[in-house]
């Protein structure tokens, strides 16, 4: 076992530590384990949202989308800073919502505004299946940066094994305390770790920083326009849509419990003022893919150029750092999805009473999420790709009927509200595996169409019947006569 596995692997159990340190009291309410009893201070709301912008897709996702469609990888700066204008007007307000009528999950907020509880279980049903490939993809992403950075496969195994084991630990002790507590660090560790490589990758170049983007707009200009490779303005501009439309609205079902567990709506504002300032560190992945452009063989996986460069210019042990901060960002996402699940599952699909019968339904559900994930991230890392493709199209197919929910009277029904949602999963299914060519148009976006389509016709024709005027009944002499 080399250095930079013991690093990383002391790195994991680090992270655990400050998980489990968040703990104040014995979790005797699921209220407490999910939402921290709704008293979050800016500085705990603030990490806990601004540790989804820096993710396992900011360490190696951004990179290789940058090294094989150059800037194309900037739509993921502007939506994440379209979706925090979004989030400054309806955050507040699902905060109050939350709030006042005891919100822990998004399909709360579904079955109460459209008074339906069978609503808010299929919410509750889809947003759980769509957050397990999530899941997955956290957990095999951690194994694919342990085996980048240390070159052992067998060790990148056992650090998936180590970091679901130890991430349930303190997710089931802690709740949203600990993932809270995890964020800080993990962040500081992100931050750290993108400086380092923002300087030593461009120094490890001809020219370093200055002449990097000089060498592409000579060597590969197409890089530095949005043209081609699949990567052309019609995929930037749908892409950046769906996602800002996604985002913005707060579809994803993991992202409620750090709004519902703010101290106020205020807070929330206020972090998201300052939030869009983590788009600045989200630019470093992308200089580094740029650098790989010049640095590695065209060949190289996408997923694998920031690592790949991290090994070419740093010390084992520096390698060390930056795998530790990757495993954050897998660890401390992977907390949040495994938290969105469990609740989802025992608060909202299962029949139970009594707190602590629910609380340890959750529990289970905690165990059993993350041990099916990690069994086929081992076993079938491939199996819930396709499925993956759906999560994020899939979950913002509920943005239409979020918007209707959030005004101040909903005038949108429950059936249409289904049926439109239902449509765009089922349209968003029939695009991505029905070999439809859409060109480059994002298909999360293309299904919102039918989606919106279905579900105006379903409330109108829904209104005509509840206003058609009733038959009136025949008075009684009335009856009295025909019968005569």
């Amino acid at each position: 076992m080399n250095a930079t596995m013991i690093i990383a692997m002391a790195g994991m159990v680090l992270i655990a530590v400050v998980g489990v340190s968040g703990r104040r009291r014995p979790d005797q309410a699921l209220d407490e384990w999910t939402v921290g009893k709704r008293h979050f201070s800016a500085v705990a709301s603030w990490f806990l949202q601004a540790g989804e912008s820096l993710t396992t897709f900011s360490f190696l996702g951004l990179a290789g989308l940058a090294f094989g469609g150059g800037v194309a990888a900037s739509y993921a700066l502007g939506y994440l800073a379209i979706c925090l204008v979004g989030m400054y007007f309806i955050g507040p307000r699902t905060w109050r919502l939350g709030r006042d009528h005891g919100y822990l999950t998004q399909a709360d907020f579904f079955a109460h505004r459209f008074r339906s509880p069978a609503l808010g279980k299929v919410v509750a049903f889809v947003g759980a299946v769509f957050l397990l490939p999530y899941l997955q993809l956290q957990i095999t992403g951690l194994g694919l940066i342990v085996q980048l950075a240390t070159g052992s496969k067998s060790g990148a195994h056992l650090s998936m094994v180590l970091a679901t084991v130890l991430t349930v630990v303190f997710v089931l002790w802690s709740g949203i305390r600990g993932i809270a507590r995890t964020a800080y660090l993990k962040d500081v560790l992100m931050v750290v770790a993108l400086v380092i490589l923002l300087i030593a990758v461009p120094a490890s170049l001809d020219g370093g920083l200055g002449h990097l983007f000089t060498t592409i707009q000579h060597s590969h200009p197409e890089l530095l326009e949005l043209k081609g490779g699949g990567y052309d303005r019609t995929w930037y501009t749908t892409a950046l849509l769906i996602s800002s439309i996604g985002s913005g609205l707060n579809t994803m079902p993991h992202l409620w419990p750090p709004v519902l567990s703010a101290r106020s709506g205020r807070v929330l504002r206020q972090n998201y003022v300052w939030l869009p300032l983590y788009q600045v560190a989200l630019g470093v992945p992308i200089v580094i893919g740029f650098a790989g452009v010049i640095a590695l063989d065209p060949g190289t996986p996408g997923n694998q150029v920031l690592l790949t460069m991290a090994g070419h210019t740093l010390p084992g042990w520096l390698v060390g750092v930056v795998a530790v901060a990757a495993a954050a960002a897998a660890m401390v996402p992977s907390a949040a999805i495994v938290m969105g699940i469990s609740t989802l599952v025992s608060h909202n699909l299962l029949p139970l009473r009594g707190e602590r019968a629910r609380l340890r339904s959750n529990h289970l559900c905690v165990i059993a999420a993350s041990a099916l994930a990690l069994v086929l991230g081992l076993a079938r890392p491939d199996l819930l790709a396709n499925l993956l493709l759906l999560t994020y199209g899939g979950l913002s197919q509920l943005a239409p009927a979020t918007v209707m929910a959030l005004a101040r009277r909903n005038r949108l029904g429950a059936v249409p509200a289904l049926l439109g949602i239902v449509t765009g999963v089922a349209t968003l299914a029939w695009l991505t595996f029905g070999g439809v060519d859409i060109g480059t148009w994002d298909a999360g976006l293309v299904a919102l169409a039918p989606n919106l389509l279905v579900t105006a016709v379903a409330q109108v024709l829904l209104h005509r019947r509840d206003t058609k005027p009733a038959v009136p009944e025949p008075a009684e002499n009335e009856l009295r006569a025909v019968a005569g």
